[in-house]
């Protein structure tokens, strides 16, 4: 495109609308126009200019708003149809990996799940294509704010003071009549009381104030696109960690995604109010749900290896801090938290089984199963033992004559087992669940009783570190500072000329606040004796409401 020169010899860049000097309207379109459009002060803003390369669409496409509200659009619909089925870090799977993860979606929701897993719902938020719309929401960000800030700066930073008559009778606010001599000097006094900076040109005078306001947006942008950032770095190992780890009584774990860290769970301390004496308060609503909790802590060792060790490896552990994790009490060490979240009160441990006769209740000794770490074989002398042909730690019943486990967690506790006595040397196979016992081989002469279990207490602990909360602070405050910015802030402007007839020329536009524009104006107008001026936006209103009246008159007439 070529660039286009003004009746007043300036030569503007291609796309201008007014001109740069001295605001002439430059095609045809603005000059048929009532009042100028003076959103980009008539500048070329790129995307309307340029559109042969591909570049040149690459950044008109970003450079839409639809786009920016499009992609927006999407990401708000994604996110909604994540909060349909649970993501993939709270399903409870055995062993978590792809598979499982997948298999889980499969068999609980079907062919909803199958889909909803394979479009990549099951993890939203570190899914490819979500991370590649939030990297495209950032660019379209980057390239609005560039497309319409470059133009408009040069254009602010460059005014006229002298202006063009048809730029001024373009004007919402518009004055054109006789004043005094003196009304440019005393309008230049009044306005720098009013806070107005004003510069003068000849004859001429130009007054702003809040020009500051014109770059809210764009602050708004650039903190969006900081905490953009900050959420893309999320997807960044070691910047953000948000895991669940479950822990029970006397057991040493590995913390998740913390290397060389494990916790010890020493004790799990459950307390709850008796609705006695202080705690009288709570008497309704211990009647009403049974009991509150006052109180639930887990008391742990904090350990870490050596930098040097393998992997896993638990041979060198140094013990760091001891320390008693509560409910927004949480353990911290470099730059993880572990936050006591849940717990689970009397899993089963371990259970104790008799061997006996079921004619003669003849014991022939006991044995205790460990429930975390069975063993296959448990001799109780005298030529009697019992072997563990399978154990299921979360029994769910048969498929396929097999016996299958839901979770991996002793909830149910299932046992097939082998049992050898003098009387029975090739063995009696039995199926033991609690309260219930299965002879999948016929009645047998023995049967394990059941005599007594082993509890212990499970603390479900969250372990935090996020590397970006700073970032994402930074953000929003900048967010929060381009809102203030152009929201209670306006961006106010007069032009006023003197001619040589003595007649004076005065024009007004803020961006927003004509109330307040005016009620300047008003003040300015009666110290400096200024013409009356014309609200040209209400009179183009009033004059189409006119036309409308008639035009129905008519229609009745007719």
């Amino acid at each position: 495109m070529e660039k286009l020169q003004c009746t007043c010899g300036h030569i503007n860049p291609p796309g201008t609308i007014l001109c740069e000097s001295c605001g002439r309207s430059l095609t045809k379109e603005e000059q048929n126009k009532k009042l100028v459009d003076m959103r980009y002060e008539g500048t070329a803003r790129r995307s309307q200019t340029y559109n042969k390369s591909i570049i040149d669409k690459i950044w008109n496409f970003f450079s839409s708003v639809k786009v920016g509200v499009g992609i927006i659009v999407v990401l708000l619909v994604a996110a909604a149809i994540g909060t349909i089925l649970p993501q993939a870090q709270y399903v409870n799977v055995p062993v978590r990996n792809e598979a499982t993860i997948k298999a889980y979606y499969a068999d609980v929701y079907g062919e909803i799940g199958k889909l909803y897993h394979f479009l990549g719902f099951h993890d939203l938020y570190g899914s490819i294509w979500f991370i590649v719309l939030v990297g495209m929401l950032a660019i379209s960000l980057i390239v609005a704010s560039l497309d319409r800030f470059v133009p408009l700066y040069r254009s602010l930073k460059n005014q006229r003071v002298l202006r063009h008559k048809s730029f001024m009778n373009k004007q919402r606010i518009y004055a054109e009549g006789a004043a005094p001599e003196d009304t440019l000097q005393k309008a230049e006094q009044k306005l720098k009381e009013l806070k107005y900076n004003v510069t003068l040109d000849k004859n001429g005078l130009l007054a702003e104030k809040g020009r500051f306001s014109r770059w809210g947006p764009y602050v708004n942008h650039i903190g969006l696109i900081i905490f953009l950032f900050g959420v893309m770095l999320r997807m960044i190992p070691g910047f953000y960690v948000d895991e669940t780890l479950w822990i029970r009584e006397g057991e040493t774990r590995a913390i998740p995604e913390a290397p060389g860290y494990f916790l010890e769970s020493e004790k799990f301390t459950f307390e709850t109010y008796t609705g006695e004496g202080e705690e009288e308060k709570f008497g309704e609503a211990i009647e009403r749900v049974g009991s509150v909790a006052k109180n639930y802590q887990t008391d742990v060792v904090l350990y870490q290896t050596p930098e040097q060790s393998l992997p896993g490896a638990t041979d060198e552990m140094e013990r760091v801090k001891e320390e008693g994790i509560q409910v927004n009490q949480p353990l911290k060490f470099d730059g993880y938290a572990v936050y006591q979240m849940d717990f689970k009160l009397n899993e089963l441990r371990a259970m104790t089984f008799d061997l006996t006769n079921k004619a003669s209740d003849e014991s022939l000794g006991t044995f205790t199963v460990d429930l975390v770490k069975p063993e296959k074989s448990y001799d109780l002398g005298n030529g009697a033992k019992v072997d563990l042909l399978g154990y299921y730690p979360d029994f769910s019943g048969f498929e396929n004559g097999e016996p299958k486990t839901a979770t991996p967690v002793p909830n149910n506790p299932g046992f097939l087992v082998r049992m050898f006595t003098p009387e029975t040397p090739e063995g009696e196979v039995s199926f033991i669940v609690i309260q219930n016992t299965i002879e999948p081989l016929g009645e047998n002469q023995y049967k394990l009783t059941f005599q007594g279990a082993e509890t212990r207490n499970v603390s479900g602990l969250t372990i935090r570190k996020d590397k970006t909360l700073p970032i994402l602070g930074l953000g929003g405050l900048i967010f929060m500072i381009g809102v203030a910015q152009g929201m209670y802030f306006n961006h106010r402007r007069f032009w006023i000329q003197q001619q040589d007839n003595g007649v004076v020329l005065l024009a007004g536009h803020t961006n927003k606040n004509w109330f307040g524009l005016k009620k300047d104006l008003d003040q300015v107008s009666e110290f400096a004796s200024l013409p009356p001026y014309t609200d040209q936006q209400e009179e183009i209103e009033k004059l189409e409401k006119l036309k409308k009246e008639q035009r129905m008159e008519g229609d009745e007439v007719s």
